[in-house]
């Protein structure tokens, strides 16, 4: 019964990540339909390869005993061809629209640059993971908990990896917000100033009227 709850469990959360990782399908067809990346991040997959490559070594015999995480290494085993196919489409479509101008050229190179800082920390860390839970821990037992714990604080960084898109919009609000406290405060004030300046002018000029029709009718008396 425990066997075949686990087999059930496990084929559950296998269907759930292959949704997961196909997931971004849709906006990788998009951007291939308009030849373009639509300024999108490419962060969210580079974390999200690293964390299948660690899930992946996870599930090998090599750190778990034999085969008893075999649905792990399979699942995470195709999310590596998915994230990576998509970070390869993201590079290849990384230029703007026409490429011949000097201007796209250089946006080209400094994509490519940005792929290529994400993408290279990435495969140090898998590897630098790796050969500690080789050399350093000669047993299934000490591999796991230290491979898993990486693999964990990846998978946290991955299912926030999204908000790197909105970062701008976070340091924004208190701008905001200040503005908003600001306004609320000084916009009746400002009001206030400028009908007594517009009263003062009108006075003005009703005096400047008054005083006129007054040398008008002196003028006239004397002639």
């Amino acid at each position: 019964m425990g066997d075949t709850l686990r087999l059930v469990v496990g084929v559950m959360g296998n269907a759930a990540s292959l949704l997961l990782f196909s997931a971004p399908i849709l906006t990788f067809c998009r951007g291939i339909r308009k030849k373009s990346t639509e300024e999108f991040s490419c962060v969210p997959y580079t974390i999200a390869l690293l964390n299948c490559l660690l899930y992946t070594w996870y599930g090998l015999p090599v750190i778990s005993c034999r085969w008893e995480k075999f649905p792990v290494v399979t699942i995470n085993g195709l999310g590596i061809h998915f994230e990576l196919s998509f970070i390869l489409i993201y590079l290849w479509f990384t230029s703007a629209k026409g490429k011949a101008s000097s201007l796209n050229f250089i946006c080209q190179i400094i994509g490519e640059m940005k792929v290529a800082i994400t993408v290279i920390p990435v495969i140090l860390v898998f590897c630098i993971t790796a050969a500690i839970s080789l050399f350093s821990f000669h047993d299934h037992h000490h591999r796991k908990i230290f491979v898993g714990s990486v693999a964990l604080v990846t998978s946290v960084v991955m299912y926030g990896s999204p908000l790197v898109v909105v970062l701008p919009n976070l340091v924004g609000i208190p701008l905001w917000i200040l503005q908003l406290v600001l306004y609320c405060k000084y916009r009746k004030r400002g009001i206030k100033e400028e009908s007594h300046k517009w009263d003062l002018e009108i006075r003005n000029e009703e005096k400047s009227k008054q005083l006129q029709l007054v040398i008008n009718d002196s003028n006239n008396d004397k002639s």
